[in-house]
């Protein structure tokens, strides 16, 4: 696929800028917060970094899901959580410091996971059938120059001039949502022809993906007897992904349309998914 503005533009920029907003709601505060409620982060980290890739994998294979669409399935969730889960959590009644700051660790740690998880999926669903030399280095160059660096970015911001970057969250966070939607857009339109052709195939697989996580989050948490409240943010946290990553990995760093695909799909879906669990469990979560 030959670069075009939409995938060396458009996607890295738009990342960029809601990571940004997401650096604007973040302290270090949050950070030592989590190391305050150490079993939270364990859970929350085995849920994401764990569990999505290997139910994710079940799924492909049990759909029988192979080549570029198993690997876009795969980037998908190596991903970090989105930074809409925030907003999600507050409906649910969840615990909004730990979404605030699992969504930030796992955004650092995903900068050495995600290459990882990619290379093995390319070497397993691609193979001799599609010759792709990984650019682990160069990924994980992008994946902090569009995550790690706009976050702290952000966080400076919010340190030097705390009240400018108060004023300025709720307004970057809007415009955040909305980039999120068009690049989403894009993608299916760019890739109209894909999407028209696997959606009963591709679509199945997202829903239940979304719908397994959130509940497995959940379940999870709730085996760890964590408190409710936390409960319900890790499942938000475990099914939210950041499908804009995950576009910009496919588009602009493997050059693949088609691996792009099921980040576009997913991206459309999960917050169906995702609202309606936070407003289920808003109503059986005492507020906090």
């Amino acid at each position: 696929m030959r670069p075009d503005l939409a995938s060396t533009l458009l996607l890295p920029a738009s990342l960029a800028f809601i990571m940004f907003s997401l650096g604007l709601g973040l302290t270090g505060a949050d950070f030592v917060r989590i190391l305050r409620q150490p079993r939270a982060l364990l859970v929350g980290v085995l849920c994401h970094f764990i569990l999505l890739p290997l139910v994710c994998y079940a799924l492909v294979q049990a759909a029988g899901i192979t080549g570029a669409f198993a690997v876009g399935f795969m980037i998908l969730a190596s991903c970090p959580t989105g930074t809409t889960s925030n907003l999600l959590t507050y409906l649910a009644r969840g615990d909004v410091a730990l979404a605030l700051s699992f969504t930030a660790v796992a955004s650092v740690m995903t900068i050495f996971t995600l290459p990882l998880i990619v290379s093995w999926s390319l070497a397993h669903f691609a193979g001799a059938s599609q010759e792709v030399a990984v650019p682990v280095g160069l990924m994980m160059v992008n994946v902090f120059a569009m995550m790690g660096l706009p976050v702290s970015l952000g966080m400076a911001l919010r340190a030097w001039r705390g009240a400018l970057a108060k004023k300025l969250e709720p307004v970057l966070t809007k415009i955040s949502t909305l980039l999120f939607v068009v690049v989403v857009a894009v993608a299916v339109v760019k890739n109209w022809a894909l999407v028209q052709d696997h959606f009963t195939t591709l679509a199945p697989v997202a829903l239940v993906l979304n719908l397994s996580m959130l509940a497995g989050g959940f379940f999870v948490a709730w085996l760890a007897r964590l408190p409710r409240q936390q409960a319900v943010t890790l499942g938000i946290e475990t099914a939210v992904q950041n499908a804009t990553l995950a576009l910009v990995i496919a588009a602009t760093v493997l050059n693949n349309d088609a691996m792009a695909v099921p980040g576009a799909v997913y991206g459309a879906v999960m917050y169906g998914g995702g609202l309606l669990f936070a407003l289920a469990m808003r109503r059986f979560t005492p507020q906090a």
